[in-house]
């Protein structure tokens, strides 16, 4: 009775294949948004990441040799985890500008103390900002944004393949765009923080009119009404308002992941 015989080059050959393409996808899935958030367990995450490894790994470019306990499988698989993460975080600054944005809108109009838990993340959040994630949440997957990126992932194995050590480049383009996020937040809020201005500068004019008017009984709950009132008018052109900020996001993950 003959037993199967396997060697260490073969052992090495089919960790490679599997575990590197694996670490990859396990990063990505547990930084990006929707995915990479509390609501979704991380034994799901990793169960779906390991599907989509068995799906890819197929039509993947060949990989690297590696040997299982050198150190440079250990290299390789923390390259594949930050390459992985480089690309979620990306993604993660498209949403945190509604999150911003949000955040924004209530202080103007006196709303920043209506905070609830994000249960996203599991923090304290204002409650616009809460709706305008779940908003884009529900945007970003009825638009097939997810699609999108999984097919930008696919594609990565062969721009960014394994073992080429292209990292530093990415790291630099990423950062520029940090800066991204509060501009595009304040291009989203512009409309509704001016309308909140003139609202204010009406409210000044009145209490150097009528002095005697007690203008902190009323002020404020004007301002807090006539300010869902404008967030709600605006929110008639969010579409408008999300299409460009998820193409320059998605063009920035393609950027990265240096896809055509």
């Amino acid at each position: 009775m003959s037993l199967l015989a396997l060697t260490d080059t073969q052992i090495s050959t089919w960790v490679a294949t599997f575990m590197l393409p694996l670490f990859r996808i396990t990063a990505v899935l547990m930084t990006m948004p929707i995915f990479g958030t509390t609501l979704v367990p991380r034994r799901v995450r990793l169960y779906f990441a390991v599907a989509i490894t068995v799906v890819l790994v197929p039509g993947l470019p060949p990989m690297p040799e590696v040997r299982a306990l050198d150190l440079s499988a250990l290299l390789l698989i923390g390259e594949q985890v930050i390459i992985g993460a480089l690309l979620g975080f990306s993604l993660q600054l498209f949403f945190q500008a509604f999150v911003v944005a949000g955040q924004i809108i209530s202080i103007q109009m006196g709303m920043g103390f209506a905070s609830m838990v994000d249960p996203t993340n599991g923090v304290s959040a204002a409650v616009i900002g809460q709706f305008l994630t779940m908003l884009v949440t529900l945007l970003f997957l009825g638009m097939n944004g997810h699609l999108v990126v999984f097919e930008v992932l696919t594609e990565s194995f062969t721009t960014l393949p394994v073992g080429s050590g292209m990292l530093v480049n990415h790291f630099w383009e990423l950062a520029g765009k940090l800066g991204w996020v509060l501009g595009a937040a304040m291009l989203l809020v512009l409309p509704a923080i001016t309308a909140l201005l003139v609202v204010n500068i009406a409210f000044g004019i009145m209490t150097r009119a009528a002095p005697q008017l007690n203008i902190f009984s009323i002020g404020f709950p004007l301002t807090l009404v006539l300010g869902l009132v404008i967030f709600w008018v605006t929110l008639g052109d969010i579409l408008n308002q999300y299409q460009p900020l998820a193409v320059e996001a998605l063009q920035l993950l393609r950027s990265l992941a240096q896809a055509r």
